[in-house]
């Protein structure tokens, strides 16, 4: 009996002390600072002149052309494959260009290749290859190589799944 009481004794001080860190570390409110009459959203109030960010102009009119296979990308470290990148790519396409897409994709997923095979051997998909300014970087010379091949049909290229297989 004695054995049991000590282990149930530590877990009810552990949920007690989990459930009393969660009550402490909750927040006050959960008011919408941007609502009316809050002082944290009337800048006039709090004394702040600060402007709202710019919101880009996303038109409401967009078509996606999900590309049909994964890119594989070999990741080459000391003259062995290290690693093997795969992703999946949509392409965010003006209304109506999805045919004229699917029509010249081999010719897109060259150039696809061609921009990942270069970020791969610049170490690219190595250490923290989904930051930020690695994903960022990769994006923006995907959409250069589509803006190449199929000019301003293509208006954005969308990551959808990135995985990195070690060996």
């Amino acid at each position: 009996m004695m054995k049991l009481l000590l282990p149930l004794l530590l877990t009810l001080i552990g949920v007690g002390g989990g459930v009393g860190a969660g009550l402490f570390l909750k927040p006050a409110h959960e008011e919408d600072p941007l609502a009316e009459g809050h002082p944290c959203g009337d800048p006039a109030e709090t004394g702040e002149n600060h402007s709202p960010a710019p919101v880009a102009a996303i038109s409401e009119e967009r078509e996606y052309a999900k590309l049909n296979n994964q890119f594989v990308i070999p990741v080459v470290e000391n003259g062995a494959v290290a690693a093997l990148v795969v992703m999946s790519l949509n392409l965010e396409v003006v209304p109506g260009s999805r045919a004229t897409v699917f029509a010249i994709e081999p010719k897109l997923r060259d150039g696809f290749l061609q921009v990942m095979f270069d970020h791969a051997n610049i170490g690219g998909f190595s250490g923290n290859f989904t930051s930020g300014t690695n994903m960022r970087s990769l994006r923006n010379e995907l959409l250069r190589s589509a803006q190449e091949v199929a000019g301003d049909t293509v208006t954005d290229v969308l990551i959808i799944d990135i995985i990195r297989q070690d060996s």
